[in-house]
């Protein structure tokens, strides 16, 4: 320590120019913040593998427990659906009614809320998050609903490291960079995949690519796939053979792949949105009942098809090695994004996830397949669509490329298949963008404000941060010429690590992170700065 503070003290006191003074300075700041966090960035990913690791074991034992039930009640074949039906009526019910009572912010995948945490719209209780997303996920998804375990560790994780940061007296920033490195160890640590969790940060969380929050992210996401390859092993998650790379007459199939996933995409997010606006208007009441009622339907369907409910791991796995007839394959997606939608739709704490990478294995297979027996000197092994099939139905529906072409490679091994995965995210990314679809988690998040938040009209005015993206409508802008109503002022502007506050004559570019105080009479300006600075 002693000699950390003599060479800041030399550095500082080496030159008389106020410019020159005021780069040191700050990047002085940035050498104590990043040895302030990083340690405890390690605490976060250790944490937070451990967490995973166990709600890992509690889904693979509840997993059992139902696989088991099933097969002993096949011999009762009279009324043996009873038991399943009742398994995930009971399940399902428990879930929703915990999460109602004890922490309503749980619902569904949990990635919205630790997105508004993150813009400061929401605050993080992690003392009731933590428990209630880790036996409310258990109960959910081990009950056969089609939901994935990656949201629930998600934000499992933003809560480890929200209450890491209040133990360790963390200032409200670094809190915020904390929280962001928890969800991506949560996700690294959900499917074995540390890069994955970093992107997701970078990509879709925060969307900040300071050298701290970068290397937090990283530490946090590494850490956290190390404990749980130390307990589950270091195998990819998906058990499929590494396909061989596919000729270059492939590509232009690969690219109808993409654009069929935009689409396909796009109703995704609308169906989900559409469930989840159909199921809010149920009073209140009977909301036990209609998750018990989705439970009874999924059991009902896991008694004739057990490999249809839950996460889907096995019916993936059929998938990505090729054993599945053409003609079955409509049937499964039209069951499984059922299925899907109306778990979620029940606000049961679970991700989309994994059930958005199945239904992408099986259009990438009838891809594959039907190219097979068109031209099969182009696709000579059909089962290498599924693989690429999954990364762009992820990147048509959340519409972060980089998260899904690196979460696919490390999940099933095929390093062989970047070029096709380049290809075929970029068109799902530019047909979904055309459609002019919201990608799914800000989509939710706007949701979950209007319903429950934008109406703020109380004395507690609202601090936002967002990022000025690349051909958005304020990108080269002064601030005096946004047309912001009185009462929505910008406050501080960050670029190229520094930050500074703006005055009106400060011009916004690209890149910039602009942080805005919200009076409770000017809420229209939120809309306003989400428009402005997001790309067309």
């Amino acid at each position: 320590m002693v000699e950390h503070s003599s060479s800041e003290d030399a550095l500082t006191a080496s030159t008389n120019n106020p410019q020159a003074e005021s780069e040191i300075a700050h990047y002085l700041d940035m050498r104590r913040q990043r040895r302030r966090i990083f340690p405890r960035a390690a605490v976060v990913g250790i944490a937070a593998g451990v967490v995973a690791v166990l709600f890992r074991t509690a889904l693979v034992a509840t997993d059992d427990l139902r696989n088991s039930l099933i097969a002993w009640a096949q011999h009762m074949p009279t009324w043996g659906w009873l038991f399943p039906v009742v398994f995930s009526m009971a399940g399902a019910s428990a879930s929703v009614a915990l999460v109602r009572r004890y922490a309503p912010e749980t619902t569904g995948s949990g990635i919205p809320h630790v997105k508004a945490v993150l813009q400061r719209f929401r605050t993080l209780r992690w003392q009731r998050v933590l428990p209630v997303k880790f036996v409310g996920g258990v109960l959910a998804i081990g009950s056969g609903l089609a939901l994935g375990r990656e949201g629930p560790t998600v934000q499992m994780g933003s809560a480890i490291a929200d209450a890491v940061a209040g133990w360790l007296g963390a200032s409200p920033r670094e809190r915020l960079t904390l929280i962001a490195a928890g969800a991506g160890a949560g996700l690294a640590a959900a499917f074995n995949a540390p890069l994955s969790g970093l992107v997701f940060v970078l990509e879709e969380v925060q969307r900040d690519f300071r050298p701290v929050v970068f290397g937090a992210a990283f530490i946090a996401a590494a850490l956290a796939d190390v404990v749980t390859r130390f307990v589950a092993g270091s195998a990819p998650v998906f058990a499929v053979p590494s396909y061989p790379v596919p000729p270059l007459t492939a590509l232009p199939i690969f690219a109808l792949l993409g654009l069929a996933a935009g689409v396909l995409g796009v109703a995704f997010n609308q169906s989900l949105l559409a469930a989840l606006n159909i199921f809010a208007r149920v009073p209140a009441r009977w909301s036990l009942f209609v998750a018990a009622t989705v439970g009874a339907g999924v059991g009902l369907v896991g008694w004739f098809a057990p490999d249809a409910i839950g996460g889907g791991h096995t019916l993936a796995e059929t998938v990505l090695s090729g054993q599945m007839l053409l003609a079955t394959i409509p049937l499964w997606f039209a069951l499984r994004f059922v299925l899907t939608v109306g778990s979620y739709g029940t606000s049961a704490p679970g991700g989309i996830f994994a059930p958005l990478l199945v239904l992408g294995a099986l259009l990438g297979l009838a891809v594959g397949q039907l190219a097979h027996m068109l031209v099969p000197s182009a696709a000579p092994i059909p089962a290498a669509f599924a693989v690429v099939g999954m990364a762009a139905y992820f990147t048509a529906i959340v519409r972060a490329p980089l998260t899904g072409v690196v979460l696919i490679l490390e999940m099933t091994g095929n390093y062989e298949q970047m070029l096709p995965l380049l290809v075929s995210c970029f068109c799902a990314y530019i047909a979904a963008e055309l459609l002019k679809n919201l990608p799914i988690y800000e989509a939710l998040l706007e949701r979950d404000l209007i319903r429950q938040g934008l109406h703020l009209h109380n004395s507690e005015p609202v601090v936002v941060e967002m990022l000025i993206e690349t051909g958005a409508p304020f990108a080269g802008r002064e601030v005096r010429a946004l047309g912001l109503p009185p009462g929505c002022v910008l406050v501080r502007c960050i670029s190229d690590g520094r930050e500074w506050v703006p005055t009106a004559s400060t011009r916004l570019a690209p890149h910039m992170r602009i942080t805005a105080v919200i009076a409770p009479e000017a809420m229209s300006g939120l809309a306003q700065l989400r428009i402005g600075c997001r790309a067309e």
